[in-house]
């Protein structure tokens, strides 16, 4: 049941300190988007390494750039209703590119689009190739059980001769929409990040694009998987086993669910919540192997359940059991 996954991307560069690269950032945070050469010059100019420009330029789009929610849905709705539609799709997408732009020079907000569009322009100028990867963004309102239409766009950058994956658009935080007010909450889990846990929720059109060379990426595993959140990315963690979001157990049966992570990951702070309910519960039985991590759970009552594996107080993967008699 062990796969064997290659070390996170981003350890690559675990020698290289980012302070200065995001202490740039913040300096220079109130700086507009009107002229990019310049903004790309202050950003990284004092920097010595590609991969400290990058995190510069990353640092400062992910928390500068307001989300669009209500462009978000109203394209979404758009193209969900042109999809049939090639010519109106394509004056949609003119057009509302057009308006997307206006608006993140005005107000430094907008959507995935332009998070991605904006890092590549940033990159470019500072003599870094960078590309934009457009695709399917999972969630729990998307792509559940089938493919929605490309939802999705971010960031692969190569640094030192090799390519990464980045998504500004998830870093950046989240709109409260009690308030509709944007609110910054940096996740650095979707900077670089290594490509199994990557493609958990990104699935990217051109398959070569999941920087994952020895496997096949299948669009039924890809919706079909466990949903996982931000706090997934946030600590790393690669929800491994079971591999599909819904699953059948026998009364009294037990699952063993497995997870790789990195070996600072307390084991006592994961706990299993089972439904809608506040409190969680500590797993009957969970050990470690190197980077692997195994949570036994029995399932006692005949019924459906929605289980949520929680690290430090947050969901990092969800599963549906229906437990048979």
């Amino acid at each position: 049941m062990i796969a064997c996954y290659s070390n996170a991307q981003k350890d690559n560069f675990k020698h290289i300190n980012f302070t200065k690269a995001d202490s740039i950032a913040h300096i220079y945070k109130d700086k507009s988007v009107n002229s990019l050469p310049i903004l790309s010059l202050l950003l990284t100019s004092k920097l010595d390494t590609d991969v400290e420009k990058f995190r510069a330029i990353y640092s400062w789009v992910s928390r500068n750039i307001k989300g669009d929610h209500a462009a978000v849905s109203k394209n979404t709705r758009k193209r969900k209703r042109f999809k049939n539609d090639s010519t109106k799709l394509t004056q949609w997408n003119n057009s509302f590119n057009k308006v997307l732009f206006k608006k993140l020079l005005k107000d430094k907000k907008t959507v995935c689009t332009g998070y991605a569009y904006l890092i590549r322009e940033l990159c470019t100028l500072a003599n870094i190739e960078s590309k934009i990867i457009d695709g399917y963004g999972r969630s729990a309102v998307v792509n559940i059980g089938k493919l929605s239409i490309p939802n999705h766009s971010w960031n692969a950058v190569k640094l030192n001769n090799k390519w990464y994956l980045a998504d500004a658009t998830w870093s950046t935080g989240y709109t409260d929409l009690s308030t509709n007010t944007f609110i910054f909450d940096y996740n650095d889990g979707y900077f670089l990040t290594e490509p199994q846990l990557f493609i958990k929720s990104h699935f990217p059109l051109d398959k070569k694009w999941s920087l994952l060379q020895k496997e096949t990426i299948l669009t039924d595993k890809f919706v079909n998987a466990p949903l996982i959140y931000g706090a997934t990315f946030k600590h790393q963690i690669v929800p491994i086993y079971p591999k599909e979001m819904i699953n059948n157990i026998s009364k009294n049966g037990e699952i063993i669910f497995q997870l790789q992570a990195k070996e600072t990951i307390d084991l006592n702070k994961i706990e299993i919540q089972i439904g809608k309910s506040i409190s969680a519960i500590k797993p009957s039985f969970i050990s470690r192997k190197n980077q692997f991590i195994f949570i036994n759970y029995k399932f006692k009552i005949k019924g459906f359940y929605d289980v949520h594996l929680r690290y430090k107080n947050n969901v990092i993967a969800t599963y549906t059991f229906k437990v048979n008699s």
